[in-house]
């Protein structure tokens, strides 16, 4: 009788979807969606986001598979509006609570949703964020998401997908619809 064969262990990598175009998010939250089907557990944390959106719903439904925070504030931050103490605060604390999260063991993916625009509007440093992606344990995959990822976070990922728009209803004056975009 031949013995079985112990499964491979997991190995984590780091992900990173930026650019302009429309979908970040969306495939991260397929990655999660992927991840429950196979009994595997993500964290998302949403920096820059403190509003209602239809995943939040869905993660209480595929609870424990799917756990949501947001570290963001409900009214929309400009860039001249950068440094604000409470939406840094909220950046920190929400990096804080991710590194909890990536560390407990608890979790096969962790997502750092529009974490990369959080570091265009200085809420966040490039050095602590690079710092969290070193404290990855090797099992763990995370995802970093948002435009304008800067280039040590890239040359730190082992994937990067670029969304690039070519045609969008925005144009058209269509704007974000239940269900689709929130």
């Amino acid at each position: 009788m031949v013995p079985s064969k112990k499964p491979a262990r997991f190995k984590g990598l780091v992900q990173v979807y930026t650019g302009d175009g429309k979908g970040k998010t969306t495939a991260a939250l397929g990655l999660a969606l992927r991840a429950a089907g196979h009994g595997y557990r993500t964290y998302i944390g949403q920096f820059m986001k403190g509003r209602r959106y239809g995943e939040l719903v869905s993660a209480k439904r595929l609870a424990p598979f799917l756990t949501i925070e947001q570290f963001g504030g409900r009214e929309f931050l400009h860039l001249i509006d950068s440094g604000k103490e409470k939406d840094i605060r909220r950046a920190e604390n929400g990096l804080k609570r991710c590194l909890e999260a990536m560390l407990s063991g608890e979790y096969r993916i962790v997502v750092l949703d529009e974490i990369n625009v959080a570091i265009y509007f200085k809420l966040l440093s490039t050095r602590s964020v690079v710092d969290f992606l070193d404290k990855r344990p090797p099992d763990v995959e995370v995802v970093l998401t948002g435009r304008r990822a800067p280039a040590s976070i890239i040359r730190r990922a082992d994937l990067v997908t670029e969304m690039r728009s070519r045609k969008h209803y925005y144009d058209r004056g269509v704007t974000a619809r239940e269900g689709i975009e929130k």
